[in-house]
């Protein structure tokens, strides 16, 4: 029996890939280190926990609103408030099963067949591949590490035309770290400002992994703000990935289209991770800041680690959880018996010789490179870091 075209449009995920395969030779009793996942290694702070069990002992277990409990979409305004300064009602808010949910309901709402959407590289995985599910046309445009993996405003001009629908972007960036400046958005917001029909969507997710300045959002400039789709959720800040909450906080026409696509796939999303999500959204934060605290460790431990290994390029991260190397430099070696001739086998050379999962840079739009992340423990990083160092000496 033949199975849908659709399928033919879009990929799986890399990232989730990976992750299988590590899983796999797991079973058969191998020692994997998952440095592909971006999955923080904390456990849920004891505040949101409690809330969750009260909402169950409180028998919140009923059908959700498709948007979300009223209580849920104000705590969101009150974080967008007391965190960005950006002013939104409840009715500019849907939630959803995820941040990643929340993408595909932002891109389908506002993409239609042969729309054009830019995405800078590298980005998330999924961006392409929702666009793609969606019909509409993906248009690269390739950053650089000079630029710290960031589109200048020349390149988002020049990249413009009349079949563009949509910018997508993140700050900071999976999976380059890379984090946009006040000022760099404020550059930005001039070239939107000349094309009114263009809409943004600013994925947030990683909003407080930042070690550099405060959060700056393009949802600040007035002039775009209606054009604005910010995404975010809990998965990253609040060490809740498998809670999946998301959010999109935009003008109520998208709110409203996200909200009838969401009314026929899932619904609201589950009632008691809602419940959880007031109080993360409007409670102590601490646990939120010492995990960062963490990360900012482990990137610095990372850095280290990697300048042992001078083959490997690697602009600091200045956010999220990754490091993000150009690992060219090892196309066309051998150690022997296998042959690197890009990202994907180095990667697949690292999992089966080293035991340690990554990602290749080809999905996220630089094949130069691979991703690996720093969300694991300090003792799982040195171990996998030294046996990276190990089995790439091995390649001539």
């Amino acid at each position: 029996m033949a199975l849908s075209t659709r399928l033919q449009l879009f990929n799986e995920p890399e990232t989730l890939k990976m992750a299988k395969l590590g899983r796999e030779l797991r079973a058969q009793g191998i020692d994997v280190i998952d440095l592909s996942l971006g999955e923080p290694d904390f456990d849920t702070p004891q505040h949101i926990k409690d809330a969750a069990k009260k909402a169950i002992d409180d028998n919140w277990s009923h059908y959700t609103p498709v948007a979300g409990y009223p209580d849920l979409r104000e705590a969101v305004c009150t974080k967008l408030k007391r965190d960005n300064n950006l002013d939104y009602k409840p009715e500019n808010i849907i939630t959803s099963t995820g941040a990643k949910q929340s993408l595909l309901n932002a891109i389908f709402a506002v993409v239609s067949p042969g729309d054009e959407v830019i995405i800078p590289t590298p980005f998330w995985v999924t961006y392409s591949e929702i666009v793609k599910m969606g019909e509409g046309v993906v248009k690269l445009v390739r950053t650089s590490v000079e630029s710290k993996y960031k589109i200048t405003p020349a390149q988002l001009e020049e990249s413009i035309n009349e079949k563009t629908r949509l910018f997508l972007f993140s700050s900071p960036c999976n999976p380059s770290g890379s984090v946009y400046t006040k000022e760099e958005l404020t550059a930005l917001a001039e070239v939107f400002k000349k094309y009114p029909n263009v809409y943004i969507i600013s994925d947030e997710i990683y909003e407080y992994t930042n070690y550099v300045a405060k959060h700056e959002s393009i949802a600040q400039f007035p002039e775009l703000k209606d054009r604005v789709i910010l995404i975010n959720g809990l998965s990253k800040g609040y060490a809740m990935t498998g809670y999946r909450l998301g959010y999109i906080a935009a003008h109520v026409d998208v709110v409203k289209a996200a909200e009838k696509l969401q009314g026929q796939m899932t619904s609201g999303t589950c009632s008691i991770t809602q419940k959880a999500a007031v109080v993360a959204l409007t409670g102590d934060m601490q646990p939120t800041y010492d995990m960062v605290t963490e990360f900012e460790r482990r990137k610095k431990r990372v850095l280290e680690l990697m300048a042992e290994i001078p083959a490997l390029q690697c602009v600091e991260p200045d956010g999220a959880f990754y490091v993000f190397p150009i690992v060219k430099s090892y196309f066309g070696k051998s150690d022997g018996t296998t042959t690197i001739q890009n990202a994907d086998e180095l990667c697949m050379y690292l999992l089966n010789t080293a035991h340690v999962s990554s990602v290749t840079g080809s999905a996220f739009g630089e094949p130069d490179c691979i991703r690996l992340s720093y969300a694991n423990s300090m003792t799982n990083i040195e171990k996998a870091w030294a046996r990276i160092k190990e089995a790439l000496a091995k390649l001539k």
